[in-house]
């Protein structure tokens, strides 16, 4: 069973997402293109209540986001990147652009000139581990340490089952889009590994019902 791990070591975890009816977040060509407006508001203005927003290197290359608060007032969060290999594209508009700061997350096993071409590309870089994938216990401690009390991961389906399966997150903000996509291929809201059975399964309370057009947004809180 997957434990929830709630303790004073990390900040506050909310996940985000928007998928179509069948769960998928992206199509098999990868268009995520899900939200409406009215989400986008909505998101952008969960971005400006947050200390820093989260996402995986494969939303950083596939779809070059700028992770900033766009729809809404509010000050741009600090922008992290969990990124095992330092496979972050100089060009890319997180480092690129320059209205909030970027922190790449690495193990030590990332390439010494990826990180070091990173660095003077005015990325910080936080070492979180020896092995293959970034440890996430390291870096959520040390964003605590930064003092990071609020942190918004948008993610794809890979590091939402990271962040779910070692129960490091305390809401989940899924908006369902009026959209059938199929596709054995289409990337669903939480990939990895997954369980085997259902009460090995993290449990989740429905905490709110929000309501835009087609759209429905349910947010949930995990059981305690």
């Amino acid at each position: 069973m997957v434990l929830y791990q709630r303790t004073n070591d990390r900040p506050y975890v909310i996940l985000n997402a928007a998928m179509s009816i069948d769960g998928k977040i992206a199509t098999k060509k990868g268009d995520s293109k899900i939200s409406s407006k009215d989400d986008l508001v909505r998101v952008h203005k969960l971005r400006a209540s947050v200390d820093a927003i989260m996402v995986g290197i494969n939303t950083v290359l596939i779809d070059d986001p700028s992770l900033k608060v766009k729809y809404c007032e509010g000050k741009n969060p600090i922008r992290i990147v969990v990124d095992s290999k330092a496979r972050t594209p100089i060009r890319s508009r997180i480092i690129s652009d320059k209205d909030a700061p970027t922190l790449i997350a690495v193990t030590n096993k990332a390439p010494v000139d990826r990180v070091n071409k990173l660095k003077e590309a005015g990325a910080k870089i936080i070492i979180c581990g020896e092995g293959e994938k970034v440890d996430l216990a390291i870096l959520l401690k040390t964003l605590k340490d930064m003092g990071i009390k609020k942190v918004l991961v948008e993610g794809g389906g890979n590091i939402n089952w990271s962040i779910i399966s070692q129960g490091f997150f305390d809401e989940l903000q899924v908006t369902i889009g009026p959209f059938i996509v199929g596709g054995r291929d289409a990337i669903t809201l939480v990939e990895g590994n997954g369980v085997e059975k259902i009460d090995e399964s993290i449990k989740v309370n429905l905490h709110k019902v929000e309501h835009y057009g087609d759209e429905v947004v349910l947010i949930y809180k995990v059981s305690r």
